[in-house]
């Protein structure tokens, strides 16, 4: 077995456009460690980041509709899953480092709150400091996962989690490609959830968006990929033709002013905040009752910082469980 991963570190250098960042040339980790004999630097972060607990938790997370009637709505986990293959699709396409790209793909929304952007909103306004997911997604591979000592994940995935929503002129490649996989993702399969819930029609999507990227949601992933890649390939940048990025644009906009603010898909929000705050209040007054990861790191953080590292994390059932037990009289509990 050793060797593998220097055979597949040259298989690199071969295959690899100019613009793709080999292995090889990672910047490294927090913390030193003997290498793999099998598996390259990034590999290791991908199978790093799908054992974790955080990950492992995204599939009881809402991506937009809270507690939908149905098993075929996206839940943070799926929409995860979505990101990484069309990343992966578009980094093969472009010979970029697809194991580094699905890497930054899986970690990037690990920091989400319970109830989705809601939930994210009712943090940001609960903790003094402010929240933003993917800080915290940071904060988990650095810091919380593996009881405080976190994944030591390498530095190019770490800064393209961290960069997904708004990126830095010195990302690498791979990091640029998620964070546009991740516009094509949700404004897509978002729009698929919000048909299905009866919220849209296939027609009510602008007629530039079906004319120039398709009828379907696969038709119209495939335009953009297949697009950016033809228009991507020996540049270093990723970039998409005029009329499909305007089509996205008029497609994002459409899907805020319909969907994401739309108060039939959002009129729950409202008792989130009450959710989450009174969880957060509690734990504020009683921080004893955290779980020991979480009190263990009251030596070096802030309460607050704690109880929102706490609560953030909880899933969508978790969190209403918590609320019930610590508010509802024991004969109201759902069982």
């Amino acid at each position: 077995m050793s060797g593998l991963r220097e055979l597949r570190e040259d298989l690199e250098r071969q295959i690899l456009s100019p613009f793709g960042l080999l292995s090889a040339n990672s910047g490294g980790r927090l913390r030193d460690e003997a290498e793999c004999t099998m598996r390259t630097c990034f590999q290791r972060d991908v199978d790093r980041i799908i054992y974790s607990k955080s990950f492992r938790r995204l599939k009881h997370k809402t991506q937009v509709f809270l507690h939908p009637e149905g098993d075929h709505y996206r839940t943070r986990l799926t929409h995860t899953l979505e990101v990484a293959r069309i990343a992966r699709t578009i980094a093969r396409g472009l010979r970029l480092n697809e194991d580094l790209t699905e890497a930054i793909a899986l970690g990037h929304d690990l920091g989400h709150t319970p109830f989705g952007h809601a939930g994210e909103r009712a943090m940001s306004e609960l903790y003094e400091g402010g929240f933003r997911h993917y800080d915290q997604s940071l904060r988990i591979v650095d810091l919380l996962e593996n009881s405080g000592k976190g994944l030591n994940l390498t530095r190019e995935t770490r800064i393209g989690i961290h960069h997904h929503s708004i990126g830095h002129e010195d990302d690498p490649l791979e990091a640029r490609v998620v964070r546009l996989a991740d516009r094509i993702a949700y404004i897509n399969h978002d729009a698929d959830d919000a048909i299905r819930a009866g919220l849209l029609t296939e027609t009510d999507l602008p007629q530039e968006v079906r004319t120039t990227l398709g009828q379907s949601l696969s038709e119209r992933v495939a335009t953009i990929v297949n697009d950016m890649v033809a228009h991507s390939e020996g540049v270093p940048d990723i970039i998409m033709s005029h009329p499909v990025d305007t089509a996205v644009t008029i497609f994002r906009t459409f899907m805020f002013e319909r969907v994401y603010q739309n108060p039939d898909a959002k009129g729950e929000e409202v008792k989130v905040k009450d959710v989450l705050g009174g969880i957060f209040d509690h734990y504020i007054k009683h921080p004893d009752a955290l779980p020991e990861d979480y009190k263990n790191l009251m030596d070096k953080n802030t309460r607050a910082r704690v109880v929102t590292d706490y609560v953030s994390g909880m899933t969508d059932k978790f969190a209403m469980d918590t609320y019930s037990a610590l508010f509802f009289p024991a004969a109201w509990h759902v069982r």
